[in-house]
């Protein structure tokens, strides 16, 4: 589908690329039209997920690609956020314990049976700080350790401290079979998980072929691969051109893809049914790291003070779109309320002037990715104008996804990014807000160390749950106060679908297609 951020954490990183990101409002395929069995569903990315390891990125497009291969400990409600079984039955939290029954009879697409200590080796491949997995922190709380019980099919999460949204992070966290665990290189271009689809073939920058798996019966609340309506075929072909995407829905060649903007005119001309999401579309980070201008809080605030926060909004949104009120905008949100009217710098352009002016700042680059919107490019094309107003040279460069994500978590090479990380609770955000960087192994890509945010998280992870949210979100509005991120536009995509309906909660879901009678 459309890459809605160039990071989830289902971080929405899941993800990622993060959150079991999930929130839109769509119709049961019930009321669509006569539902057939068999058939070949085909959606749209805008990007390629790459390396398909499913614990080693947070791309978006990882993300919701690994949706359809492996599977999760549990699952979260997309009304409500609620917890639903996944591979696990049962599930308790008792302090810093966590313990979970896993389903009987759960078989990897090799035919092996998936055991507690496969789910308890996922765990601690996370939590090892060795392996570098971003999911560490942002779905698996720090220090977690995890103990298995084969004979029982149970699992024993310790944790080094209460973690008021463990659970929901978990829904989060894709489970690999052993064999992949065994050998992570086989990942890279295929798949070894429990989930409903088994990838078959693969044309990187081109397509990937998924077939269904005869026999699965652990989906959300007891899914079945059984179902009627399911597709037998899943094909995502990676197309880039928003245009393009809602030429191939109109012809029949697509199934699903998500358009946001003027395209958007004459798929509703023509009738198709659509699947609403919104998310956090306009986030600006600053490089803090050493030797960057932009480490400097008065040059990051006068940046942002140079900038029309509501017109960029409009552009970059093509006018579908609104302010943002908090850093976790994929529904079900955990902590709803706003964190961002009031404690972003305000515009001021003459007050940017002096500073910048004074500083006789170097040539600035702007990075972003063309294909996260189709009003990316005009909208960086006035933030440009608007700090050329200011006094300041900012170069826009707009690349791939995964060169975006190269540049953020490997060479460094930028001064202010839009990457948009989408999630459903505060607490995913954490490492990625505060604690180590890049260099050291963390995934802090922006160097951000604002004592007033790490207090106030520390202060909200001693709560439980939403007990928390007021401590969260106050914690939020100091990251902005001091221009450490900016966010500036949630955005409201269309899923648009044809010959099909399904639910797209953050990512397709795959167990909700049912493949419709033309």
């Amino acid at each position: 589908m459309k890459q809605l951020t160039t990071i989830t954490l289902g971080l929405c990183v899941a993800a990622a690329a993060l959150a079991g990101c999930g929130g839109g409002n769509g119709s049961s395929s019930g009321d669509k039209g006569e539902v057939v069995d068999g058939g070949t569903f085909t959606m749209a990315f805008t990007a390629d997920p790459g390396n398909l390891d499913p614990q080693m990125s947070v791309s978006t497009a990882l993300f919701s690609i690994s949706q359809l291969s492996y599977d999760h400990l549990l699952n979260m409600d997309a009304d409500d956020g609620s917890i639903q079984s996944g591979l696990a039955t049962d599930w308790k939290v008792d302090g810093k314990t966590a313990s979970f029954t896993l389903a009987d009879g759960i078989t990897c697409s090799d035919g092996s049976a998936l055991t507690a200590t496969d789910v308890a080796d996922n765990i601690n491949f996370v939590a090892d700080p060795k392996n570098k997995s971003p999911f560490l922190g942002a779905f698996l709380p720090p220090g977690a350790k995890a103990e298995a019980d084969d004979d029982a099919g149970t699992l024993t999460i310790t944790l080094a401290a209460p973690a008021p949204f463990v659970l929901q992070g978990l829904a989060n966290l894709p489970i690999v079979c052993a064999k992949g665990l065994a050998d992570r290189d086989t990942l890279a271009d295929g798949t070894d998980g429990t989930g409903p689809y088994e990838l078959t073939d693969l044309a990187p920058d081109d397509q990937y072929t998924y077939q269904i798996r005869d026999g699965y019966t652990w989906g959300p609340d007891g899914a079945s691969t059984d179902t009627k309506g399911l597709p037998d075929t899943i094909v995502v072909k990676i197309v880039q051109n928003e245009s393009t995407a809602a030429n191939l829905l109109l012809s029949g060649d697509l199934n699903a893809a998500i358009v946001d903007g003027p395209d958007r005119k004459r798929l509703d001309a023509a009738g198709l049914d659509a699947y609403d999401i919104t998310a956090l579309m306009g986030e600006q980070w600053y490089n803090q790291n050493e030797g960057h201008a932009t480490s400097d809080p008065e040059i990051r605030k006068a940046l942002t003070q140079a900038l029309d926060l509501e017109q960029l909004q409009k552009v970059l949104t093509s006018g579908n779109g609104g302010p943002a009120t908090t850093l976790s905008a994929i529904d079900p949100v955990a902590c709803p309320g706003d964190s961002v009217s009031g404690a972003l710098p305000e515009s001021d352009p003459a007050a940017a002037k002096s500073v910048l002016e004074a500083a006789d700042l170097p040539d600035l680059t702007l990075l972003y990715s063309a294909a996260s919107s189709a009003g990316a490019t005009a909208a960086a094309e006035l933030a440009v104008q608007e700090w050329a107003d200011a006094g300041v040279t900012v170069k826009a460069t707009s690349q791939s996804a995964a060169s975006v994500q190269q540049a953020l978590f490997g060479s460094g090479d930028w001064d202010i990014a839009w990457v948009a990380l989408n999630v459903n609770s505060p607490d995913q955000l954490v490492p990625f807000l505060s604690g180590p960087g890049v260099a050291d192994g963390g995934t802090n890509f922006a160097g951000i160390d604002n004592d007033a945010y790490n207090s106030g998280v520390a202060q909200a992870t001693e709560m439980t749950g939403q007990d928390g949210c007021d401590t969260w979100l106050d914690a939020e509005s100091n990251l902005f106060n001091d221009a450490d991120v900016v966010p500036f536009a949630n955005n409201a995509s269309k899923v648009y679908e044809k010959g099909a309906s399904f639910d797209y909660p953050g990512q397709m879901a795959p167990m909700s297609i049912r493949m419709l009678a033309q």
